[in-house]
């Protein structure tokens, strides 16, 4: 009874007799080594005989043209060497040079060949379809015949994607058919000096038979790319494989005559393999579905799996039965704390037993109430801190402003000016009894404009002559509501460090649009002297900085922009504020972003 009583109050003994019962690790160890192995020598297996049937495609394609390049040993007859360098041919000549072609024709069975070209320096040329003929374009103007000039030894094999109407010499055209060139200078025996070209047109049809005849995976396909990466011949595929090419770039592969690797893209994962051509330098590329290439191996992975259950089975029920006591505690324990980790503090856990994990439990329940605790206060702190800087900065707001405006009251008292003293008092007494709003911290935008209107009448009786202003915000938009004291700093701000410091006579522009649904966007725009690009972004800069750190930098510019930005990223976030645009010597744009929301706010 002591020994089953100590196991049963101990997780450390429970623990012990779990590792025991679990014998199917071993089994599972041996059966994922297995896989590993027969998955590794299947797949190198498959990724293998995918590259032979890339080089083999790549084969074929060398011998065609080595084949088809037996046709250059006429550029060394006789008869043609005659024709080029000659002025002037007979009829037997050109007839004797296109009997040639036929005899090598009925010799080797060209089947792709489609013509067969020689033209010199001058333009004068012979060819199957045209006879002889005189071309309207400079040969050395075509930049292939001008590379042979200096590499006369070359035989130049052009695709169809660089070869343009202008390289058909003889002046006939193909239509819609892909012709790929081989082309080679033809020398003076003597002096080995390059009199003319030759020029073999292939139809490119014979790459789509080589193409098709030679497979990948079961849906895979191959695709064959010139030496600068464009296409000569890509098959019949849908929208998704296209892209597939189009993101395969070999970057990676640089340097690398043949390769494959594995090419991730947003679908399922495609094997790629690849091989150069040696005659070429073309890219023979197939590209399947990874899982088509490894196909045997995923099977022998099944199998090996389905061994690796059925021996684990007799394991896996005995641990269910011996660890079910044990694990349902933690479990719920688990259950419990993800719904608290998530945000639901009423999680409670209830579980029998005087064992380790009754005991965590109950801690668990016991930090979770403190936890509920520390929020609540933490809560109600951080809301009191709120409303004490939003009263410290409108407090910041007004005194300077009030003892200027008393200021001009007075002279303009003494200088018996009384019907301006008249409008300044009754604009000043309607700017304060907006400013105070019953102690409630949010207005109508209708409001606001009123009690920015009031300030602009103050300063424009201060300031008459440098000083006019404009508010054009349409009456759909000033139902909405919006912090007060938002726009008045905005234009003090304007005023004394846009409009002051210039010439002439400023103005005050207030606008207003929707974004949208989601947004109401202020303006506040002066004709002042505008600021500097990097004052300007110094002040972007000190918008984002805390409250206690802006002092400093308040004292230089005013309280406006940095309190009223605090204060609307206080109530409404990080995407609500003030952002600031100005050209130095044109004026300053301040947009105030808040949400359009007609709901009321206390």
């Amino acid at each position: 009874m002591k020994v089953i009583r100590r196991v049963s109050s101990s997780l450390r003994a429970k623990l012990l007799l779990l590792f025991i019962v679990l014998t199917s690790i071993p089994l599972l160890v041996v059966g994922i080594v297995s896989y590993q192995k027969s998955y590794d020598s299947v797949s190198s297996h498959s990724k293998a005989t995918s590259m032979l049937q890339a080089d083999l495609l790549a084969r074929n394609i060398d011998i065609l043209f080595d084949d088809t390049e037996r046709l250059l040993e006429l550029s060394k007859n006789p008869a043609v060497i005659h024709f080029l360098f000659s002025q002037s041919e007979t009829y037997q000549e050109a007839k004797e040079i296109l009997q040639t072609f036929s005899l090598y024709r009925d010799t080797y069975k060209y089947e792709n060949v489609i013509n067969i070209s020689f033209i010199n320096l001058y333009g004068k040329g012979i060819s199957e379809r045209r006879g002889v003929f005189q071309s309207n374009l400079n040969p050395l103007r075509n930049p292939h015949f001008l590379q042979l000039t200096q590499t006369p030894d070359l035989a130049l094999k052009i695709p169809p994607a660089l070869n343009s109407e202008y390289d058909r010499i003889d002046g006939f055209t193909y239509g819609n058919r892909g012709v790929i060139s081989i082309m080679a200078a033809v020398r003076q025996r003597i002096t080995h000096e390059v009199i003319g070209f030759m020029v073999i047109d292939l139809d490119d049809s014979f790459i789509k038979e080589f193409c098709a005849k030679v497979t990948i995976g079961k849906t895979g396909f191959f695709y064959i790319l010139d030496q600068y990466g464009n296409p000569i011949y890509v098959p019949t595929v849908n929208s998704r494989d296209r892209e597939r090419i189009a993101e395969n770039d070999f970057s990676d592969h640089e340097g690398l005559p043949r390769d494959s690797y594995v090419l991730q893209t947003g679908g399922s994962p495609q094997f790629i393999v690849y091989t150069s051509s040696a005659s070429t330098g073309w890219k023979v590329v197939g590209m399947a579905p990874l899982e088509e290439i490894v196909a045997e191996a995923s099977r022998i992975r099944q199998l090996i799996i389905v061994s690796v259950i059925l021996s684990a089975v007799f394991v896996i029920t005995l641990n269910f039965f011996l660890t079910q006591k044990l694990t349902r505690p933690i479990q719920l324990l688990q259950h419990k704390m993800r719904l608290t980790a998530s945000g639901y503090l009423e999680a409670k856990f209830k579980a029998g037993g005087t064992d380790e994990i009754a005991d965590l439990g109950q801690s668990f329940n016991i930090m979770v109430e403190k936890i509920k605790q520390l929020l609540e206060q933490s809560i109600l702190e951080q809301k009191q801190l709120q409303k004490a800087e939003l009263r410290t900065l409108q407090a910041q707001i007004n005194p300077h402003f009030l003892y200027n405006t008393l200021d001009s009251i007075v002279w303009m008292a003494e200088a018996g000016k009384n019907d301006n003293v008249i409008q300044l008092v009754k604009s000043l007494s309607r700017f304060f009894r907006l400013s105070l709003n019953k102690g409630r911290d949010w207005v109508l935008i209708q409001t606001e404009l009123d009690h920015a209107e009031s300030y602009l009448e103050i300063q424009k009786i201060r300031y008459r002559d440098i000083l006019d202003y404009r508010i054009e915000v349409g009456p759909e938009l000033r139902q909405y509501p919006i912090l007060k004291m938002t726009l008045q700093p905005l234009i003090e701000n304007a005023l004394y460090h846009g409009i002051k410091n210039k010439r002439g006579k400023g103005l005050i522009t207030i606008r207003s649009y929707a974004e949208g649904d989601a947004a109401v966007i202020l303006t506040v725009t002066d004709n002042g002297i505008g600021i500097p690009s990097e004052r300007l972004a110094r002040l972007r800069a000190d918008l984002e900085l805390p409250i206690e750190a802006e002092e400093s930098e308040a004292k230089e510019n005013g309280f406006g922009l940095q309190n009223v930005h605090q204060r609307l990223k206080l109530y409404f976030g990080a995407p609500y504020g003030v952002t600031l645009e100005s050209t130095a010597g044109e004026g300053t744009q301040i947009h105030v972003r808040i949400p359009m929301n007609k709901e009321s706010r206390t």
